[in-house]
């Protein structure tokens, strides 16, 4: 596989077993064998991609490698522009819509010698977590046939579960990066708002998306997140950026995790309530400091629909125009989410947004207590494409979003040895090098 776990591969290109233009080689045979059926991809650049394979490779002989990322196959989400390729936000509507240029985040991966290979397929308009899509097909979890992947950002995490690539890019609204890999086993990092540009992204909600990558592992997340933070003229959030962000805390000793009472859990499917409840005894037999936690007024439903409203009032007013005119472009299923959003009364809508204020500010309150928030990634594993989706598969990733603040998702063994279940790190805003030190240190007494 040319995926295979980042650290190794990046270690097999700087020892000489294998080549940038090899491991590029291999996903695209792999792309093109499989896509039928897995659906993954969207679009694919062979030759840009075999290109800047052929560049790496030159680097690396002359000893003037870019760093960690120089020579590693990344896919990127179908809503973030790559130059050449379609940005089609997983719609018909904009199958012809080809990008001159790559999104800023796009242009930083390639300045660090990463090899850009296609686009991915969405859930439709970034506004599910099936990436069942009814334009681009239903996209396989790798983990077991007939599955869903998660969304919106599936075939991001359906990548790396297959080990096409060991990282991707997608996209975070209420939880879209962190869904797609706990079902199929992998690592997603949602950033601090800001930390990101979004220059290039189609945005479904400006108050709650961000870009975030999906790993094979920590070490995928921080060269992504390295690679890709930085000022931009172009989003102004950029500006926000502390100047001693990249200094930040990284060590993981003395941790103080706060966790919800199980009341909030009380929707979890018994796999991971129970996945979830072994973790937190191992935490404790290891030492660490488990307490208790409490986000005032916190209804994990309730913020959901409040976050889903916003999104679907959002998305209207950025592509209310296109869906008029669009037709079979659109889904009616999209359709009628986007058209619920533009005919919510005014009210409705101030009182989303005042639930989102007031839950930014009881995150971030509660985060000064403790040095994480630790909560199940999703309420239930992956399920079967066909089945209803669960309406709460984002109740406990969308906090993160409402408090403008980074989470780690990572892999735990279920105890049943089927499909794994996910648990996910929330911290203070800025907090990301702290947090992926958490994340590696809990991941690793997860499967002590």
């Amino acid at each position: 596989m040319s995926g295979g776990d980042f650290s190794a591969l990046v270690a097999d290109l700087e020892s000489g077993k294998t080549s940038a233009s090899a491991l590029t080689d291999i996903a695209l045979n792999r792309i093109a064998a499989e896509n039928d059926r897995s659906r993954i991809f969207i679009s694919f650049d062979a030759d840009g991609a075999r290109a800047a394979a052929r560049a790496s490779d030159a680097r690396r002989l002359a000893g003037q490698m870019l760093g960690p990322l120089d020579g590693v196959p990344v896919a990127i989400k179908d809503n973030i522009d790559v130059a050449g390729l379609p940005t089609t936000d997983g719609t018909g509507f904009y199958r012809d819509r080809s990008r001159s240029a790559d999104a800023f985040v796009v242009a930083r991966l390639r300045a660090a010698g990463a090899v850009i290979l296609g686009k991915l397929n969405m859930h439709e308009g970034a506004l599910g977590a099936t990436t069942d899509n009814p334009f681009w097909g239903r996209c396989e979890n790798p983990l077991a046939e007939g599955y869903t992947p998660g969304g919106s950002s599936g075939g991001s995490g359906a990548a790396v579960g297959a080990g096409i690539v060991p990282l991707t890019l997608g996209t975070d609204t209420m939880g879209s990066v962190r869904i797609p890999a706990a079902y199929c086993g992998a690592w997603g990092l949602k950033p601090t708002r800001g930390l990101f540009s979004s220059h290039g992204l189609s945005h479904l909600s400006w108050t709650l998306d961000t870009i975030g990558p999906i790993a094979t592992g920590p070490d995928g997340l921080r060269a992504a997140m390295m690679a890709m933070a930085g000022a931009d003229p172009a989003d102004l959030l950029t500006s926000e950026i502390p100047a001693d962000w990249q200094r930040g805390a990284s060590s993981a000793d003395s941790v103080t995790l706060g966790v919800p009472d199980y009341g909030t859990l009380a929707t979890c499917e018994p796999s991971v309530l129970e996945g979830y409840a072994a973790f937190l005894d191992k935490l404790r037999q290891s030492g660490m400091t488990v307490t208790p936690v409490e986000i005032a007024g916190w209804d994990p439903g309730k913020a959901r629909r409040a976050g889903l409203l916003l999104s679907e009032a959002e998305g209207g007013a950025l592509i209310g125009a296109d869906l008029d005119r669009g037709g079979d472009g659109f889904s009616d299923g999209f359709r009628k989410l986007i058209d619920y959003g533009r005919a919510a009364r005014g009210e409705r809508v101030a009182s989303a947004y005042r639930e989102i204020e007031t839950l930014r500010y009881a995150t971030q309150a509660a985060l000064r207590t403790v040095d994480a928030i630790l909560l199940p990634t999703a309420p239930q594993r992956a399920f079967a494409h066909g089945t209803p989706a669960p309406a709460n598969q984002a109740d406990f990733t969308a906090i993160a979003n409402i408090a403008g603040c980074p989470a780690v998702a990572f892999p735990l063994p279920a105890a049943d040895g089927g499909l794994p279940i996910s648990a996910q790190v929330v911290g203070p805003r800025w907090s990301e090098h702290r947090l992926l030190a958490i994340a590696e240190r809990l991941f690793a007494l997860g499967r002590g």
